[in-house]
């Protein structure tokens, strides 16, 4: 259950105005930022289930604003259904109990996630292989969402190196994503760890994400996305590293 304090309340408003603004700049970075803040102040789970509504409100979004979704649905379902399934295996170290290996694992795909995108060269997939890489793909990128709450790993650079035009990749991160997002609601449920006061606060969290996703297109405006995308990566990798560190000191 989430504290309901005063301080609480704000730093949950905050860090979905924070997570939006990411987004509205990137394109992506909802579910990251808001878990890995979160998961520094709440329990992992707590913060997955405070996810679920903006990040699913946000998603949709994002998927139905490109004009490709039928095509790129036909093209990515076998890596959608692998990520349902991969999402409900992993619900169970989300919802073990165990605070501390969770808030460990939570970290290491932080840092991850922000050492690969800032240290690896842009990777291209054959369309020859996609028919058994999509599978394996989403069933690990689900493994790690329902384990962490996280949902960009390996599906980001996974789907940036299918050579998708932009608009098009845009659409595909929203539609994996929004699967990613109703799929750890599910795995949580299953397990008896959806809370209904979580997702009234949930709900809520909409607000500011909505938000922090206009200023963020005003920020992109303004100042290099690549900048951006920059300093938010090493404030990803030093936030999962402290995260991972926790349990040893």
């Amino acid at each position: 259950m989430v504290d309901h304090s005063l301080f609480f309340v704000v730093a949950i408003a905050a860090t979905f105005f924070a997570a939006g603004l990411v987004k509205g700049v990137t394109g992506m970075g909802l579910p990251t930022v808001a878990m890995g803040v979160l998961g520094a102040l709440i329990s992992p789970l707590a913060a997955a289930g405070l996810l679920i509504a903006p990040s699913f409100v946000t998603n949709v979004w994002q998927l139905f604003a490109g004009p490709t979704f039928a095509p790129l649905l036909r093209r990515l379902w076998p890596m959608m259904l692998a990520v349902i399934v991969g999402t409900l295996i992993g619900s169970s170290l989300l919802t073990s109990g165990d605070t501390v290996l969770a808030t460990a694992t939570l970290g290491a795909a932080l840092v991850v996630y922000a050492a690969y995108t800032l240290l690896a060269r842009q990777l291209r997939v054959p369309m020859r292989l996609e028919a058994w890489l999509s599978p394996v793909v989403g069933a690990a990128t689900g493994v790690v969402t329902g384990g962490t709450g996280v949902f960009v790993i390996p599906a980001v650079p996974y789907l940036q190196a299918l050579g998708l035009e932009k608009d098009d990749l845009v659409q595909a991160l929203g539609l994996s994503f929004t699967i990613s997002t109703v799929a750890l609601a599910a795995g949580l449920a299953w397990r008896g760890a959806f809370q209904l006061d979580n997702l009234a606060m949930s709900g809520l969290a909409i607000v500011p994400a909505l938000a922090g996703m206009w200023a963020g297109q005003l920020v992109r405006r303004r100042v290099s996305p690549a900048t951006f995308r920059l300093w938010f990566l090493i404030c990803l990798l030093l936030l999962g590293a402290e995260m991972l560190a926790r349990p040893f000191v």
